[in-house]
């Protein structure tokens, strides 16, 4: 720009006496409508663009450009400013040049020159950073000590941002580097968003600060912390010897049906007595239920029911204590266990588990022939389950004793006194639910169906349930 737009008050003073008198009212009138950008990264090309109008009559200048100052006043104007044009009210927009500035904050304005004269446009503030991405989630924030965990990281940003790393950090209490292993390379993050989930970490017990980073060259950017616990292992074990006996069916004599169980219902079906929604071919029949030697046997047989799916029924055997004279529930801190004989017929469906109010459901097993080696253990109140497998101990035939330790934030199995899975969701604090025991037949959705009418059938040791001392 060939001539200055700041005269110092001498030299103006010089010049006003050769200069005519400006008739009052004589300054243009020329309106700032837009100018952009307000925003640009470090040392990357940008270019302003400016749109101006007069608000009377067609205006001519001899120059139109956008100005940059930096902190210190010092000149880094948009190079590209106009030569000579009119402007009139519907308006003029102006593109100028490419500049690179680096990070800092600017004053950035538009301005005309007419003759020597320079007018300066309304100022606004140049930022000129990194943008910086926003974290939109991160996971998880607690663990089990020497267990590996993984971390996911989700994170969106408003104009996209191609930043080098992308990971999660960890620091101990004493600000030790446990960092996630797998961050990213170099990736662009948009509006939509971009999903990390790193590599496994095994961290000790204890808290932690866990972080989403970001590196754009050899900067690194730390989004919000949050606190990561790791809590300590402390493997559990069946609580029978401090436990008092709450529950003791050791199948010796007659059924104690009535005060103790009920065998022709369960509100877990939707007909009382048969459910084929739940991909079962049940009837419920007291027959299908016998005590003998201190065992219980279950024996399943087709029956002359037909459901109504329109499949022909099964005649077999279900136990539970709702609708008994005793009502009894397990609740949280309870441990049941069941010892039972793993049935070998295709179409086999034997269970423990739990039922109250439409739900309440915890299974502490199930089992289907057709996996021979696995066992189903799920919570369905807070989901959590495990397909546990085990040749030598689970297959048809197999005596195997299996329980759980209800808890109100964490439930664990035992299978034959080995503790085998733990779910860290529980049952909640006001959870209570009725026993089932039974041998369900699959109609073959899930599960084959019996392949012919033999009998299937399964039996049952004990089915006890240990209590806190002082609970109720």
């Amino acid at each position: 720009m060939s001539l200055p737009r700041r005269v110092a008050p001498l030299a103006l003073a010089l010049l006003l006496p050769l200069l005519p008198a400006a008739p009052a009212g004589a300054v243009p009138a020329i309106q700032q409508r837009s100018l952009t950008p307000a925003t640009a990264q470090p040392d990357t090309p940008v270019a302003a663009t400016l749109t101006v109008g007069s608000l009377g009559a067609c205006v001519t200048v001899d120059e139109l450009g956008v100005a940059v100052r930096d902190a210190s006043d010092q000149n880094l104007d948009f190079p590209g400013s106009t030569g000579r044009v009119r402007i009139c009210a519907d308006g003029y927009t102006l593109t100028t040049g490419q500049q690179r500035l680096p990070a800092g904050t600017y004053t950035e304005f538009g301005f005309y020159r007419i003759g020597s004269t320079y007018y300066n446009l309304p100022t606004q503030t140049l930022t000129v950073a990194t943008p910086g991405l926003h974290q939109v989630s991160l996971t998880p924030t607690r663990g089990i000590a020497d267990r590996p965990l993984a971390a996911t990281l989700t994170v969106d940003a408003p104009a996209c941002l191609t930043v080098d790393e992308l990971g999660v950090g960890v620091r101990d209490a004493d600000g030790q580097n446990h960092d996630f292993p797998g961050s990213t390379g170099r990736v662009t993050v948009c509006a939509g968003g971009y999903t990390l989930t790193t590599g496994q970490q095994r961290l000790p017990a204890g808290t932690y600060t866990e972080f989403g980073f970001y590196r754009v060259g050899t900067t690194y950017h730390d989004l919000p912390s949050r606190t990561l616990k790791i809590l300590p292992v402390t493997p559990p074990t069946p609580p029978v010897p401090s436990g008092v006996l709450a529950f003791n069916e050791t199948f010796n004599g007659e059924l104690g049906v009535g005060p103790t169980w009920t065998d022709d219902r369960t509100s877990a079906y939707r007909y009382g007595n048969h459910n084929p929604d739940d991909d079962k071919l049940d009837w419920l029949d007291p027959a299908a239920l016998a005590t003998r030697t201190g065992v219980a046997g279950f024996t399943a047989t087709p029956g002359t029911h037909r459901l109504e799916n329109g499949l022909m029924s099964w005649n077999t055997g279900l136990l539970t204590t709702e609708y008994s004279q005793q009502g009894f529930t397990v609740q949280p801190g309870d441990f049941a266990e069941v010892r039972l004989q793993l049935p070998a017929g295709t179409g086999a469906w034997p269970a423990l588990w739990t039922w109250k109010d439409g739900g309440n459901e915890i299974d502490t097993f199930e089992y289907h022939p057709d996996n021979p080696n696995l066992l189903e253990l799920s919570n369905r109140i807070r989901p959590a389950h495990l397909y546990y497998t085990d040749a030598a101990a689970i297959h048809p035939g197999a005596w195997i004793t299996i329980g759980v330790h209800y808890g109100t934030t964490n439930n664990d199995w035992f299978l034959n006194g080995k503790l085998v899975f733990s779910d860290h969701t529980g049952v909640g604090p006001n959870w209570t639910a009725y026993l089932i025991l039974n041998l369900s037949i699959d109609a073959g959705y899930w599960h084959p169906a019996p392949e012919n009418d033999d009998p299937i059938t399964a039996q049952a040791d004990y089915l006890r349930v240990w209590r806190p001392v002082g609970r109720g």
